[in-house]
């Protein structure tokens, strides 16, 4: 397969055919990220995207059944594309099962609900949605492009569409002066998006990006580890989505959890307590990464 750049996919990706039809993030502001800096977004030209998708199904059509389309936000292709796209990994893989690709708030808002449905149809099950935090401020601080009120929306588009979310929350995202209120907010949000999965990361911040440069400047402070367990606790025991698989198994975080909400709410609150009491041991530091 051909790959421009670094190509990043969720955890739950691991064994999945990854199809790169964009290159880039179509927002790419975020001040945090550098995933996608160094390309310029451009969406990749079909007969390329086909192409690969055709030789995936030659060497290896019998054995995938799982789909992510890269790269950053990838629910910004149009209908028609998208339609030609799942048309053609529907051909090539008969055992598949699932295509799902990262998206943002705006790629969901700017979509109508029929080309949704659409999509869902057409096999596009799966949408994995950053909001990073619930808290406006730290919302326009990061500048994630939408509020919160917009990410429900947008949450909402994408349940009635048939199609499930996977919401992932970045601790440490407010820094130490917003900590509470990003923890709070942030489990508030994902209670009112109600995603079938919520993943929380923990902040790395990486020289050169905006957020690089504040932290230089004195301007962002990152929590603490204590710090951002509690933030992780403050999330747990506020989050009440209906019915969600929760994951910190990111390997960027101090404790790995794994559980549903609201029902292993306890037991992971045991936990954390745990590693705050220095019961539980945390991931080692040379364990960690992005």
């Amino acid at each position: 397969m051909r790959y421009e750049g670094t190509v990043y996919r969720p955890p739950s990706e691991a064994d999945s055919y990854i199809l790169q039809a964009t290159i880039g993030c179509s927002w790419n502001h975020c001040t945090y990220c550098d995933m996608y800096r160094a390309k310029q977004f451009r969406v990749r030209p079909l007969e390329e995207t086909l192409a690969d998708v055709a030789e995936a199904g030659r060497l290896y059509g019998d054995a995938i059944d799982k789909v992510f389309v890269a790269d950053g936000d990838a629910l910004v292709l149009d209908l028609e594309t998208w339609r030609v796209v799942l048309g053609a990994l529907a051909g090539q893989f008969p055992g598949l099962r699932r295509v799902s690709a990262y998206a943002t708030a705006r790629n969901l808002l700017e979509k109508t609900p029929e080309e949704l449905r659409t999509l869902r149809e057409l096999g596009l099950s799966l949408l994995y949605i950053g909001p990073e935090s619930g808290d406006d401020v730290t919302l326009k601080r990061i500048a994630k492009g939408a509020s919160a009120a917009e990410h429900v929306e947008a949450a909402r588009k994408a349940h009635d569409a048939g199609m499930k979310l996977s919401a992932i929350f970045l601790l440490g995202a407010g820094g130490v002066e917003r900590s509470e209120q990003h923890a709070v907010a942030s489990a508030e949000l994902a209670g009112a998006m109600d995603p079938r999965f919520v993943s929380l990361l923990t902040l790395t911040v990486i020289p050169g990006t905006p957020m690089g440069r504040q932290l230089e400047r004195g301007q962002f402070a990152l929590p603490d580890v204590p710090g951002l367990l509690a933030e992780l606790r403050t999330f747990i025991a506020r989050a009440t989505p209906t019915d969600s698989i929760f994951r910190t198994n990111h390997a960027s975080n101090w404790l790995p959890l794994s559980g549903r909400l609201p029902r292993d709410r306890d037991t992971m609150l045991v936990a954390i307590d745990g590693a705050l009491s220095g019961r539980v041991p945390l991931r080692p530091d040379w364990a960690r990464g992005l």
